[in-house]
């Protein structure tokens, strides 16, 4: 279907519909992005009240892994698009509905079913592309796994469920002490399948980027492939907690980013934006992993960019053209929960605010977790020095609070 040339009205017969799957903070952005081009916007995810589902048109409550729940809300909602989110979906359910003719899955239900777990998009990525990774195994076991590091991957190591989102589940291993361990939290963070990890070996880079890459019609209607400048990123226990952009590389490092990005994305084909993370050490990178969505490390694209990832997204899959352009340095520092709670309140925002250059986005999240990421604080500067300072002086002055 060719949304490019005519968009109906939301909440009319002609409406163009767009199904979220998956509604964090993420889809919520994107469902913005939508409905200002009058796109009418179906939330879906696994909890009420989640990001999305407070700005949608309509929201609905699924367990988005059982095949035939999915299906029948597709049959029901006979959305024209359908926009993955998150990694716990039934994708061979979506490959059906796609070849059924309901739906166009974002970016491909393929690309969807390769990414939903560590172990397609790797080996497509090491063994088909021959793109340069990290040393890798597959373990089913404890024992397996424990055979891989001994056998073939030495210490330190990574070790990660083979599929969840935002770091969960992910460990790094120093000792045969640390594998027991390492293998309950990767199994306590996977999303749906909680028994199959992957192990890597520890490369040492200098830092690592999300290549921001947009797949998107030009006037002619051919799809070609446009880059953001590289976002630089810092991670904890797999989780990111500041994003950066522009990240500084030299030219023959950004070229290869891009080559890879464009490879990856190619392979996997469709429309949207992908986010694929990469190492870098000098001029030497890696492929590490690639989403096929608007990455939580581009959230800083909120305030760097004339176009942030979000409107790239919708933009692209409708068909419509995009504008990569860099607007201002530009830098993002998560914000957590800091408790256990349900309904918590914000205090310090107004002092958060009058750091210069600064801007908030708290997400709205019905509950809080110590670790839980509930809101950014994205600031401008005249370089990302300036702008990582800001915003981490911002998001250090909002405090998640019982007491509003």
């Amino acid at each position: 279907m060719d949304q490019a040339l005519i968009l109906g009205t939301p909440l009319s017969p002609n409406a163009t519909r767009v199904m979220l799957l998956g509604s964090g903070e993420l889809g919520k952005e994107v469902i913005i992005a939508l409905q200002r081009l009058g796109v009418e916007t179906i939330a879906v995810d696994r909890y009420a009240n989640a990001p999305g589902h407070q700005v949608a048109h309509r929201a609905h409550v699924i367990n988005m892994a059982d095949d035939q729940v999915l299906r029948a809300l597709v049959e029901q909602e006979k959305p024209h698009i359908i926009v993955p989110e998150i990694e716990a979906i039934a994708t061979d359910m979506l490959a059906q509905i796609e070849h059924d003719g309901l739906a166009t899955v974002i970016p491909t239900a393929r690309a969807a079913q390769l990414t939903m777990n560590r172990e397609g998009i790797r080996r497509l990525a090491a063994e088909t592309l021959q793109l340069p990774t990290s040393p890798y195994v597959f373990a089913d076991s404890l024992d397996e796994l424990k055979t891989a590091i001994d056998e073939n991957i030495g210490y330190p190591c990574i070790v990660k469920p083979v599929m969840s989102s935002s770091g969960k589940g992910q460990s790094k291993v120093d000792s045969v002490a640390e594998v027991e361990a390492a293998w309950r939290y990767a199994a306590s963070g996977g999303r749906v399948d909680q028994g199959r990890v992957i192990v890597e070996g520890v490369i040492q880079f200098d830092y690592e980027i999300t290549q921001l890459t947009v797949r998107a019609r030009n006037a002619e209607k051919e799809t070609v492939t446009h880059f953001c400048e590289p976002i630089g990123h810092k991670q904890v226990h797999g989780d990111y907690v500041e994003s950066w952009q522009p990240q500084t590389m030299s030219p023959i490092a950004l070229q290869r980013a891009h080559d890879f990005a464009k490879e990856i994305t190619g392979n996997l084909g469709g429309l949207g934006v992908f986010g694929v993370e990469l190492f870098v050490k000098d001029d030497a990178v890696w492929f590490s992993e690639v989403s096929p969505r608007p990455h939580d490390t581009g959230l800083v694209t909120l305030c760097s960019q004339v176009q942030n990832e979000f409107e790239l997204h919708a933009r692209a899959i409708l068909g419509l053209p995009v504008d990569v352009t860099l607007q201002a340095p530009g830098a993002s520092a998560v914000i957590y929960g800091g408790m256990e709670a349900k309904g918590v309140a914000f205090g310090g925002v107004r002092e958060a605010l009058y750091v210069p250059q600064s801007d908030l986005r708290l997400f709205g999240k019905p509950e809080a977790f110590k670790r839980r990421r509930m809101g950014v604080a994205l600031a401008n500067g005249s370089d990302t020095d300036e702008a990582r300072t800001r915003a981490k002086l911002a998001a250090g002055k909002v405090t998640p609070t019982m007491n509003p």
